[in-house]
């Protein structure tokens, strides 16, 4: 597997000893010369074959450069970290086929327990709890994960509360090794905030079709491109239609280096994945309280975001997508 790719091939061990004496640049009739029991031209025949299934490259190529910045990028991460990669870009398609064999197997199966218990051991009644008055535990027994819009338009004062309370920066953090460092409403494994943010506005008064990378330090919008909003969003959220109706989308990614930096071993990368979902229920949240309707899905067209980004889907890559609507 080619985890870059996606490509997947099944090969004889004589593949996996031809890779082994290319992991280097080398001229393919060197390799010949290496494999004496072979003729040229068979040996020959076998790198073609690699190449055009996308495991080798060839050197000054642009397949080459991105294999190089993987490798320099995710050193530390890797092999593990090529999970990240070994699940961008999902085929998300509801056929008939796909629909039968979904009812087929959990047919076979009973539904595991949502609860856990224990027996025999000792038990401590606990108070029965009344929803507590105030603000605070409104907003989180009001909560909700909204699929259906009014298709109403938001204003640019209701979208920037979203953005300042989910991903501004709300203070700074004077650390002697570090130096500052950002404070904002969510946490963040060593306070290395990997998480930017990028707005494809919908139906936001004052704001036109377009996609916004969001400052979080100076609290402001930048606008990187005009695109046809709408169907952007259903393209981008792998064919989920109901977002047509949305009037906002959050484009969540993550600056591995950030993270890369301090924490130079793959435990990190669930780091990274954490602090998503905590911006994530942070923005759900928020939203609530600004009495908008919030939804959010890992269901992603990776590649045509980071595409239209900009992005190089190895330093920078997306990993969840939220949004908003009229309820």
């Amino acid at each position: 597997m080619n985890y870059q790719t996606l490509v997947s091939a099944s090969a004889d061990p004589e593949a996996v000893r031809l890779l082994h004496l290319l992991g280097d640049w080398i001229h393919p009739l060197d390799v010949s010369a290496l494999l004496p029991e072979y003729r040229p031209k068979s040996v020959l025949k076998g790198i073609q074959e690699l190449l055009s299934k996308g495991f080798l490259v060839k050197e000054r190529t642009e397949e080459a450069k991105r294999d190089a910045l993987l490798a320099s990028v995710w050193s530390s991460w890797l092999p593990h970290g090529s999970f990240h990669f070994a699940t961008k870009d999902v085929d998300f398609s509801w056929s008939t086929w796909q629909a039968h064999r979904y009812r087929q197997y959990l047919t076979k199966s009973s539904q595991p327990s949502f609860l856990k218990s224990y027996r025999n051991v000792p038990r401590i009644k606990l108070a029965t709890e009344q929803v507590a008055d105030g603000e605070f535990a409104r907003v989180l027994m009001s909560r909700r994960t909204h699929r259906d819009f009014s298709r109403g338009y938001l204003p640019l004062s209701a979208v920037s509360k979203l953005l300042y309370y989910t991903w501004g920066v709300t203070g700074k953090l004077n650390t002697p090794l570090f130096g500052p460092l950002f404070r904002k409403t969510s946490p963040s494994g060593g306070a290395r905030h990997p998480g930017e943010v990028y707005l494809l506005a919908m139906r936001v008064r004052g704001l036109s079709q377009a996609l916004y990378h969001y400052d979080c330090l100076h609290h402001r919008l930048e606008q990187l491109k005009a695109v046809p909003a709408l169907d952007k969003a259903v393209e981008y959220a792998a064919g989920q239609k109901f977002l047509r109706d949305a009037s906002a989308l959050f484009l969540m990614t993550a600056v591995f280096p950030r993270v890369m930096w301090k924490y130079r071993f793959p435990r990190a990368y669930r780091v990274v994945l954490l602090d998503a979902g905590h911006l994530c229920q942070t923005f759900c949240l928020v939203a609530t309280w600004l009495g908008m309707a919030p939804f959010c899905t890992a269901a992603l067209n990776d590649s045509l975001i980071e595409q239209d980004l900009d992005l190089d889907g190895i330093r920078e890559s997306v990993l969840y997508v939220a949004g908003v609507g009229t309820p």
